[in-house]
C-alpha cells in the first residue's frame, strides 16, 4: 500500500531554504571565530596548531580567525556569498582532515560537524545567497552563464 503524499516546491521557498542556510552557517562561523579571537585568543590558537602539527601555527591562526570572522559576517548580510563560502569550506576540508579524520565520524571529537560546515559551504558556492541579501540589492555583476544550454538555444531560436 502506498500512501500518496506530494511535497510541492516552489522557487521562492527554495530561495527562503537557502537563505536561512546562509544566515545561520555564517552566525556559526562568525561566533567561533570571535570566539577565536576573544575567548582563546591568538596565542592559545596557535598553540592548538603547534599541538595537531600545522605549519607556521601563528600565521595559521590568525588567517583562520579572520576567514570565519569575515567571511562570517559576508554570509550573514549576503555579501559575496559564493565567493565567501569557499575559505570556509576549505578551511572545513583541512580541520576534518587534519584535526578530526582521525577521531572517526562521530562527534565530540570526530568530523561529522566540520563534514557539515564544508557541505553547506560548498552548496552555498553553488546556489548563491537566497533572497533578501546584498548580493541581490548592490550593483555586483554575475559572470553569464556558458554553455550549449543557454548558448544553444540562443542560436537555435
Amino acid at each position: 500500500m502506498q500512501i500518496p503524499i506530494k511535497v510541492h516546491t516552489s522557487p521562492p521557498l527554495q530561495a527562503w531554504g537557502v537563505t536561512v542556510l546562509r544566515v545561520i552557517i555564517g552566525l556559526v562561523f562568525l561566533v567561533h571565530g570571535l570566539q577565536k579571537l576573544f575567548v582563546t585568543g591568538m596565542t592559545g590558537v596557535a598553540g592548538f596548531m603547534t599541538q595537531t602539527g600545522v605549519p607556521l601555527p601563528m600565521t595559521a591562526a590568525v588567517v583562520v580567525t579572520a576567514i570565519e570572522v569575515v567571511c562570517g559576517l559576508a554570509l550573514i548580510a549576503g555579501f559575496l556569498t559564493r565567493w565567501a563560502a569557499i575559505p570556509l569550506a576549505i578551511e572545513m576540508l583541512v580541520a576534518g582532515a587534519v584535526v578530526h579524520w582521525s577521531a572517526g565520524f562521530f562527534l565530540p571529537n570526530g568530523y561529522e560537524f566540520a563534514l557539515t560546515l564544508l557541505a553547506s559551504c560548498a552548496a552555498l558556492s553553488l546556489l548563491g545567497p537566497g533572497v533578501y541579501a546584498l548580493d541581490n540589492i548592490l550593483p555586483i555583476e554575475e559572470a553569464p552563464a556558458t554553455g550549449p544550454t543557454r548558448a544553444g538555444a540562443t542560436k537555435a531560436a
